[in-house]
């Protein structure tokens, strides 16, 4: 399943975003702020969610539910992405609303 994914996990608490086709949209739980990963780094995920993959799919998003099975079935409070801008976010979700929320972890990790 995973090898159609746009994405990697790696540890316990890292994505890295590996498909520059499709930007990622973090969720972590209904009350915590979405994240897009795009190829130039991150931004708030504003919009309506997609209704389903194929909805996804179409507008060249991967929506990535933290808590799900598949990913590491339970809500992070750190979170750390790999961006195909070649950093490392860190979020921090006990920081929402302060500039220590997302920031680069790591300026060059490839």
């Amino acid at each position: 399943m995973s090898e159609d994914r746009a994405f990697i996990k790696s540890g316990r608490n890292t994505i890295i975003h590996k498909d520059r086709k499709l930007d990622l949209v973090i969720i972590n739980s209904e009350t915590q702020p979405r994240i897009k990963v795009t190829q130039h780094g991150l931004e708030p995920f504003k919009e309506e969610l997609p209704k389903n993959r194929r909805d996804a799919k179409e507008r060249y998003l991967e929506i990535i539910h933290i808590s799900s099975a598949d990913v590491f079935s339970e809500e992070k409070q750190l979170l750390f992405i790999q961006a195909l801008d070649g950093r490392e976010y860190k979020i921090d979700y006990s920081k929402v609303g302060t500039k220590l929320f997302v920031r680069i972890h790591q300026d060059s990790y490839l």
